[in-house]
């Protein structure tokens, strides 16, 4: 029996990129030597864990073997999350869509329980790259967000991902995401699955009835949108990004500065922020899980 020293070390020559000299050598293998090398290299993959995993679903904190082992217990949905990085006003970090999916994806996933998330897409079409007017917005063209898409989905499907969602949070993700799903559906023959959720953005959008019928929260002025008060900000996106940490709202200068509020409703303190964003990202999983579970037949 060998060692889990002996596998991980043989492991990593084998997974190392090879150096020319090495590309050279292999390629004067024979084929008797080349079959050996293959099985070698099939040994390391279906080499056990030497050591426990931990506990998250976030594909880029866990090591391969991990990944592996999480599809071989059924985690099969691999979920897409898109976000973007723009300006929101003088309270909020340009990074608000990616830290609402932070929480959602999270959430999501482990509702689901069998999903994993891949790394939040930052960067998506956010106008032309050219011509941003507002300093810290990031762009990328709309058909290199869809090869992004597209890619990304077909790493997933490659590794044993049988069906891959997309959900994002910025209204200009969307049509990319709805369009990137029909054309892999088309490219897999049912190979795997991709499903856009539309749900997650557009079903009852920015919270607006959950939080005056729910909590009773009402904003002004009194009409359902992200940019109420010029800010591209409100409850349902301060409270929520409050969760992941405070400081991304500026919660404790706005609070010095008697400016904890937005849309005319009081935030403070952080405790009762936090506890509105909990309350969302409960009510988004929801709506998420059952359009998810709905558009794969479950």
């Amino acid at each position: 029996m060998k060692s889990a020293k002996w596998i991980l070390g043989a492991l990593v020559l084998t997974l190392l990129p090879a150096s020319p000299a090495e590309a050279q050598g292999r390629r004067n293998l024979t084929p008797e030597q080349l079959a050996e090398r293959q099985r070698r290299q099939e040994e390391m993959r279906t080499a056990p864990r030497p050591i426990e995993g931990i506990n998250s679903i976030w594909i880029d904190e866990l090591t391969w073997m991990e990944v592996r082992d999480e599809i071989a217990s059924g985690k099969t949905i691999g979920i897409i999350a898109t976000g973007g990085v723009e300006q929101n006003g003088p309270y909020m970090a340009g990074g608000k869509h990616n830290y609402v999916l932070e929480a959602m994806c999270d959430a999501i996933a482990r509702e689901l329980g069998n999903a994993l998330c891949a790394p939040v897409m930052k960067y998506v079409p956010e106008g032309d790259p050219e011509n941003i007017r507002y300093p810290g917005t990031l762009s990328v063209r709309q058909e290199t967000f869809r090869m992004v898409l597209e890619d990304v989905a077909n790493s997933l499907k490659s590794q044993g991902f049988t069906d891959v969602v997309f959900i994002g949070d910025s209204g200009g993700n969307q049509n990319g995401m709805s369009d990137t799903a029909e054309k892999l559906n088309e490219y897999w023959g049912g190979t795997a699955r991709a499903h856009y959720i539309e749900e997650y953005y557009r079903e009852d959008i920015w919270s607006c009835e959950f939080l005056e019928e729910e909590l009773g929260l009402f904003q002004k002025p009194d009409i359902c949108s992200a940019t109420r008060d010029i800010y591209h900000d409100d409850v349902h996106y301060s409270s929520i990004v409050a969760t992941t940490d405070p400081e991304r709202i500026r919660a404790r200068q706005r609070m010095e500065a008697g400016l904890y509020s937005i849309n005319e409703v009081e935030l403070g303190p952080v405790e009762r922020t936090i506890e509105i964003g909990e309350a969302l990202i409960a009510y988004r999983t929801e709506i998420t899980v059952r359009a998810i579970r709905e558009s794969m037949g479950r």
